[in-house]
């Protein structure tokens, strides 16, 4: 095989050898190297697709440089370089990979505030067995609960199935109302909801607060972009119940986390369990720490043991596509910002 005829592909992450070997026999055509940490000049300036997780050269530096596919599935960090912007250039990134995992993590918090953990923990960390304890733990069925999913992506379709395999009513609310069905996305065989059949009720993104007023939990899975920063704002939290559950695990920007301390302060929601925030790490003099009614996680939710693993299926998928010439999943579409 001649030279011109080789595509280098150059991994800039720790992806193990057992990960690329993998990757290698999807075609001879493929010349896949592992730089890590760092990527010299040379080796970039021959690079036609880069596996990235934060590094992002100069466009003058790569000038064969046609693909770039992302470790991860949020695309606002990245957006300010000048080579995400170039138009010549395809950006993919993870999203999909992270959904069965973030959903769970969503159902965890729910069942925690529903029988409540929090409490209970309290409790136990006091050796502390009070007499009304049904009256104070006890739950309200699943099946009686009503769901609000801000931002209808992979996280949020999956969420939805686990939600209505327990009997719960699931609203959701997305931008482009027009197409249900998951196009051109990365889904797990078997999770999700890839037509978008399960909502009971589909919402446009700016009728969040309408969609929250029935909610028992409202949980926000949409993209970070300039039109949803702060899109839970004081509105949408004083259109929630007292006793609904606010679940971020989006992105802390998404939130008005000034108006939710408010509100949670004010017991005018229930709780919150929040991943994300604002400013990361979470600040110590943050009151968020201090409120009985939160459980704050360290950004943690869309992480998993076997991360890369899972995301070298969906590269491996995408240069399958890309040798073949065929649209590969999950692009960037620099208009949405995602």
């Amino acid at each position: 095989m001649s030279e011109a005829e080789r595509i280098v592909v150059t991994v800039a992450i720790d992806f193990s050898d057992e990960i690329l070997d993998d990757l290698r026999e999807i075609s001879p055509r493929l010349q896949i190297e592992r730089h890590f940490p760092v990527v010299s000049s040379e080796v970039i300036a021959r690079t036609e697709v880069l596996y990235t997780t934060g590094y992002y050269p100069e466009p003058e530096q790569a000038p064969k440089l046609r693909w770039i596919q992302m470790n991860f599935s949020g695309m606002n960090q990245a957006l300010g370089n000048p080579i995400v912007q170039a138009e010549d250039i395809i950006v993919t990134s993870a999203s999909g990979i992270h959904a069965t995992n973030m959903a769970h993590y969503c159902l965890m918090m729910m069942l925690m505030f529903n029988y409540g953990m929090r409490q209970a923990i309290d409790l136990q960390s006091k050796a502390e067995w009070p007499a009304n304890a049904t009256e104070i733990l006890a739950p309200v069925d699943m099946d009686r609960k009503t769901v609000g999913i801000v931002g209808y992506g992979s996280i949020g379709r999956e969420l939805a199935r686990l939600c209505a395999a327990m009997g719960m009513t699931v609203l959701a609310s997305k931008r482009d109302l027009e197409t249900a069905a998951e196009v051109d996305a990365y889904v797990s065989p078997g999770t999700g909801d890839p037509e978008g059949d399960i909502p009971d009720r589909i919402y446009p993104a700016e009728t969040v607060s309408v969609m929250a007023r029935d909610c028992d939990y409202l949980v926000v899975t949409v993209p970070r972009t300039a039109s949803s920063e702060h899109m839970i704002d004081e509105d949408v939290l004083e259109a929630m119940k007292e006793s609904a559950v606010l679940i971020n695990v989006s992105r802390g920007a998404i939130v008005d986390e000034k108006a939710l301390i408010t509100a949670l302060s004010s017991g005018s929601i229930a709780g919150a369990a929040l991943d994300v925030f604002e400013e990361e790490p979470l600040p110590s003099v943050s009151p968020l720490w201090n409120l009985d009614n939160v459980i704050i996680t360290p950004h943690i939710s869309g992480f998993t043991r076997d991360y890369h693993e899972k995301a070298a299926r969906v590269f491996k998928e995408n240069l399958r596509r890309y040798l073949e010439n065929r649209p590969l999943l999950n692009q960037l579409d620099r208009a949405k910002g995602y």
